[in-house]
């Protein structure tokens, strides 16, 4: 049988396969049954039910265009269209010529391409490192600086045509233009051409953009954000990064790893302020003292003026948080703004609708409807928002995890993310992975709820595949409640801590206990053996 689009190969195998595997290209909406490129299984569950085929025959939903219209295509958008269609659910996506968002386009997956390159010169670097593992390298390390960025780039066109063609085949319309709502229930409109669309139920995913405080100009040359240092267009010798958060974190692993020197700017008393302060304690002495990075805190950028790249400097002028006096003037070759994300909703006519935001962040309440306002809202029906719109976590994946909840509502089953279990990373060298609050907010919970909190750690230093890789620094904490002996939150520094912290993440989603955890087998050797010593600590058992 000749199959001659995506769609018809999708139809069929709905009709006759329980899974099928299928091949998505970036330059491309072809699929062939295998290759090696980009290979995903999809199951029954995401190919369209025999109904949906016969509703995508007539292309009609009764009163409206569409079950289901999306505005905005990240993380978030994509993984709500794509359970959107596997409830039989006629989709459109608003793309706004943004397939993947920041996420592919701007931020997590380039930012990762540029780790992985420099993490590697780092490594070829570290020759006392090398040499204790009986490795010595002849001559000096290079790099072709635009050979990183060009795998940074040429990464997020890759999965941004990974993520577009999912969309064709699974019968999803995609939109180029930008949507708004009209201030009619249940329309929107495409802003480029005017053109309205009508949907059932309308999911608000416009994500987020760099937020720039007041005083510092960007010319994403030498002054800028996340958008423009993930370019690469030079390594400056010294750059500025304001903000010592997630991403001004691993910007300076970056620069450092590349030959940079790194100030940090930070306006809070502390470096790392979100983290758990154990775990930013340790990373400051990881991360930071040994490297070519100094800081300053408790201070504000109060004016930041572009320079000319190997001609005019960067002039950053500092103001006490408190005071607000002068305290310094620095001038650096780059610096970069680092200070957080904010929600992509201005101009979206939110107003319209009669909803209310607060900095630009929409209210929503646990099945991600919105609500007029954020103190005593009432919900708006038919309109859901998910992502760093709503601010409730801005991360990729919380905002693929809202989508596929609030389809859940959609189609009438009741779910709410338990966002306590989503578990975060930073993706330094060594990594930092935490699920669950800090511990000072740990604290704050047991006393407020009234139960004991309980503690257990885990050293790398004891692990013996973290030392035959030469790299024992970090420590997995696990915090529980020793009432009940469930997981509350785990935090992890040292390597591949991103890829361990899932274990804990599901520990604490299922609600398993401690007791439960430290009679799970763990392979030998593997870095995972540094959780069950945690897990086996919390009972008083040894793992030694």
């Amino acid at each position: 049988m000749k199959i001659t689009s995506a769609l018809s190969y999708f139809l069929f195998a709905a009709a006759t396969s329980s899974s099928v595997a299928l091949t998505f290209t970036p330059t491309s909406s072809k699929l062939s049954p295998s290759s090696t490129a980009f290979s995903t299984t999809f199951r029954r569950q995401y190919a369209p039910s025999k109904t949906t085929m016969l509703r995508m025959s007539d292309d009609s939903t009764g009163e409206y265009d569409f079950d289901v219209i999306i505005i905005g295509c990240g993380v978030g958008g994509h993984g709500a269209a794509l359970h959107s269609r596997a409830q039989s659910l006629k989709t459109a996506v608003f793309a706004g010529g943004d397939v993947g968002g920041t996420c592919v386009n701007r931020g997590c997956v380039p930012s990762k391409a540029l780790l992985a390159a420099s993490g590697r010169v780092r490594d070829m670097k570290d020759a006392a490192h090398l040499s204790d593992l009986g490795i010595a390298v002849e001559g000096d390390v290079t790099y072709d600086r635009e050979g990183i960025a060009a795998h940074a780039k040429n990464l997020a066109n890759r999965v941004k045509g990974n993520l577009e063609n999912s969309l064709i085949a699974l019968g999803v319309d995609v939109v180029e233009g930008r949507g708004v709502l009209t201030g009619n229930a249940n329309e929107v409109k495409d802003e480029a051409t005017g053109k309205v669309y009508t949907a059932k139920d309308i999911i608000l995913a416009p994500g987020s953009i760099p937020f720039v405080p007041p005083g510092i100009t960007v010319d994403e040359k030498t002054v800028f954000t996340s958008d423009g240092a993930l370019e690469l267009p030079y390594v400056p010798e010294w750059v500025a990064i304001i903000g010592s958060g997630y991403i001004g974190l691993e910007f300076s692993d970056v620069y450092t790893a590349l030959g940079s020197e790194v100030t940090f700017i930070e306006a809070l008393p502390m470096l790392m302020p979100t983290f758990d302060r154990e775990i930013a304690k340790m990373a400051e002495r990881m991360l930071i003292r040994d490297r070519p990075i100094d800081y300053r805190t408790n201070v504000f950028a109060s004016e930041v003026t572009p320079g000319i790249p190997g001609e005019k400097p960067v002039t950053i002028k500092m103001i006490d948080a408190n005071t607000k006096e002068h305290v310094e003037t620095l001038e650096v070759d780059a610096a970069m703004v680092a200070t957080g994300r904010v929600p992509n909703t201005a101009n979206m006519g939110l107003e319209s609708m009669g909803i209310e935001t607060q900095r630009g962040f929409v209210a929503v309440n646990e099945k991600m409807q919105v609500l007029t306002k954020h103190e005593d809202g009432e919900v708006v029906p038919g309109v859901w928002c998910i992502g760093d719109a709503n601010g409730k976590m801005m991360l990729a994946h919380a905002a693929s995890a809202q989508g596929i909840s609030a389809i859940e509502n959609i189609a009438g089953r009741e779910h709410a993310v338990d966002h306590d279990a989503i578990p975060a990373a930073c993706f330094t060298h060594p990594e930092i992975a935490m699920v669950g609050p800090t511990e000072e907010q740990c604290i704050e919970r047991a006393e407020k709820e009234g139960w004991t909190l309980g503690k257990s750690q885990g050293n790398f230093r004891a692990n013996s595949k973290a030392l035959a890789e030469g790299e024992g620094n970090g420590i997995a904490k696990v915090l529980f409640n020793k009432d009940t002996g469930k997981v509350v939150a785990v935090h992890i520094i040292g390597i591949h801590a991103a890829d361990l912290i899932q274990e804990c993440s599901n520990a604490v989603a299922a609600g398993t206990t401690v007791q439960e955890l430290s009679m799970m087998v763990h392979t030998h050797p593997t870095l995972c053996e540094v959780l069950d010593e945690a897990f086996k600590g919390a009972v008083g058992m040894s793992s030694h």
